[in-house]
């Protein structure tokens, strides 16, 4: 059974492992989101808005629409790494996601009611990484691949 297990692992390519390995990252994220000491000002966590003053890590803004997307997109990066192709997907897709939330932090201001998810300077910078890391993990991690399958 462990054999089984082994090359099961064996035969995920390496866009599979980087869309499992976000994936987890953001499980955890969302769910540290909820911890109390790991979240400071945990008492201040409103469900959505910029009143949410919780800040995980002490530095990044979130509420627990925040906290809940992440583990969404956790959720979508393990199931879609089942295949390559929903692993890039995830990685390709979500990184332009991530993308868009990067500029839509730097368009609405942190102090109106359009900044709901809530979004700081530090998620900011943080949306703009994940972007690009998760498009760049994509497309590196599946160069060449699409010519062999035509």
């Amino acid at each position: 059974m462990a054999t089984h297990t082994g090359t099961r692992m064996a035969a995920r390519t390496n866009v599979q492992k980087a869309s499992m390995a976000v994936g987890a990252v953001f499980l955890l994220v969302g769910i540290l989101g909820f911890v109390p000491g790991i979240t400071a000002n945990f008492d201040e966590l409103h469900f959505a808005g910029h009143h949410s003053e919780a800040m995980l890590l002490g530095l990044f803004q979130v509420s627990a629409l925040h906290n809940i997307v992440h583990l969404l997109f956790g959720a979508a990066g393990l199931l879609m790494a089942k295949t390559a192709t929903g692993a890039r997907s995830f990685l390709l897709y979500g990184g332009a996601i991530y993308l868009v939330l990067f500029v839509y932090g730097l368009v609405v201001p942190q102090d109106s009611a359009g900044n709901f998810v809530p979004l700081n300077g530090f998620d900011n910078v943080l949306h703009l990484l994940l972007g690009v890391g998760m498009v760049a993990l994509a497309v590196i991690l599946t160069k060449g691949h699409a010519k062999a399958r035509s």
